[in-house]
């Protein structure tokens, strides 16, 4: 049976070329919205990227990122050369990978679009007070509860068509939740309870300029 984006490397590699720019293009955004306004209100602790080897890039809001060109060349000749050599004798490993690579963009795509409308929502009607700030390992494990969610869907999906491509979603999610559960247990507990103390002290600082105020307001 022919198939579109299995019989030929341009379509399935195009589409991930474009998800993975578009990646890049959406944390940019997000990243800039959050600086101008949101993070009055949400606060992450550390980098506002999750990935650690595009923290600096997306901390400094660079557009064009050296590292990030290089795993775009780097991924997308991986991905040519298992076509080549592999879309014949196995075809189902490329299938595979292709999965990987596509359905792991679509979960953090998901994300970026949340992201992008309550973070200009925020912006722009201020329709959430108070503030809130997330911990680094919550944050981390947040993100890997959501790429198990999308795993077990996938999983769901992949029982009923039988697809290598699907299964490629299974396994790469899977992945992508275990690592960052990973990272949450290795945060530093001292970096967490670190930024807490500089947040409470920071508060009581404000707490004590406007109790001096009102004192001297009373006395005038």
């Amino acid at each position: 049976m022919s198939n579109f984006f299995l019989d030929s490397l341009w379509p399935g590699l195009l589409v991930w070329n474009l998800l993975f720019i578009s990646d890049y293009t959406l944390t940019i955004i997000c990243a800039r919205l959050y600086r101008n306004g949101v993070n009055e209100h949400i606060v992450f602790e550390g980098s506002f990227e999750i990935t650690p080897c595009f923290q600096k890039d997306i901390d400094s809001l660079r557009i064009i990122s050296p590292r990030f060109l290089f795993f775009l060349v780097l991924y997308s000749g991986l991905l040519a050369m298992e076509w080549f050599f592999a879309h014949e004798t196995m075809p189902h490993f490329y299938e595979f990978v292709l999965g990987a690579l596509v359905l792991v963009q679509l979960k953090v795509h998901t994300r970026h679009l949340r992201n992008l409308y309550s973070f200009r929502a925020i912006n722009k009607t201020g329709g959430v007070t108070g503030r809130i700030e997330y911990a680094r390992p919550l944050m981390l494990r947040m993100s890997a509860v959501d790429s198990l969610v999308f795993s077990g869907l996938y999983l769901v999906l992949f029982a009923f068509i039988q697809s290598w491509f699907i299964f490629g979603g299974v396994v790469v999610c899977l992945s992508v939740a275990v690592k960052h559960f990973r990272l949450a247990r290795k945060w530093p507990a001292t970096a967490t309870a670190t930024a807490a103390a500089t947040a409470t002290a920071t508060d009581m600082a404000t707490s004590s300029d406007h109790a001096k105020e009102v004192v001297q307001a009373g006395t005038t």
